[in-house]
């Protein structure tokens, strides 16, 4: 029986080292743990949950795929219910950037050579980047994925030391553009426009111009460009 695990679910374990003592936040469905254990990557997965009724349907899952004894679930708020000492890889897939940002936020220990984090935000990903870079961790990779009509990131961070991400990076860092996915250069059109609209919207505003914010944003435009540019000359 097939797993129906999603193409960008299937990146964030692809990524995950055999044998890793792995916790998977926001489990959902919990097709990320099965797949990792029917595959023998990993012996035992800890998966958490805020909500009780997925949690439950990922129990469902587990039985129905035969491992649910080897898959531990709980109800949690990030890593509330979780102690340092239970996992040396950190999954948080399928969530917005802001609230893995809050899950990392509140478990400083993750600081942490030891540690390795495979995020994969839905959204904001460029401030993900950002704290990441300024907590002193560091992307050792970065996969882009299309699925559904969208675009994903996939990351794997390190602690260790900064990253010191300018402004365009944030939004396109150099492990994607090392990666050099076929569908990059739709990617720097999607994110070019979107910087774009966003600085024509901050000019336009009638009340005041936040000056900060508006360099912040026509300083990433303009690294896009140039990225851009860049890939087309090769």
């Amino acid at each position: 029986m097939n797993i129906p695990i999603s193409k960008r679910l299937l990146c964030c374990a692809q990524l995950v080292s055999p044998g890793a003592a792995v916790a998977d936040i926001g489990t959902d469905h919990g097709y990320l743990p099965i797949w990792l254990v029917r595959n023998g990557v990993c012996h035992t997965v800890c998966a958490g949950d805020l909500r009780e009724k997925p949690l439950e349907k990922a129990h469902e899952n587990a039985r129905r795929f035969g491992v649910a004894e080897q898959i531990h679930f709980r109800l949690s708020d990030g890593l509330a219910a979780f102690a340092p000492s239970e996992f040396d890889t950190l999954i948080c897939a399928g969530m917005g950037g802001d609230l893995i940002l809050h899950v990392l936020s509140d478990a400083p220990w993750l600081a942490d050579e030891r540690y390795t984090l495979i995020l994969q935000p839905q959204s904001s990903g460029q401030d993900l980047r950002r704290w990441l870079d300024a907590h002193n961790f560091y992307l050792t990779q970065e996969h882009l994925v299309y699925e559904g009509g969208f675009f994903y990131s996939v990351m794997l961070a390190k602690f260790g030391h900064p990253m010191h991400l300018t402004p365009g990076q944030q939004f396109l860092s150099p492990q994607l553009l090392e990666e050099n996915h076929p569908l990059l250069p739709r990617q720097m059109d999607r994110l070019i426009d979107s910087l774009q609209k966003t600085v024509s919207g901050i000019l336009a505003c009638r009340t005041t111009v936040d000056e900060r914010k508006l360099a912040y944003y026509q300083a990433a435009l303009r690294e896009l460009q140039e990225m851009r540019k860049q890939y087309d000359d090769c």
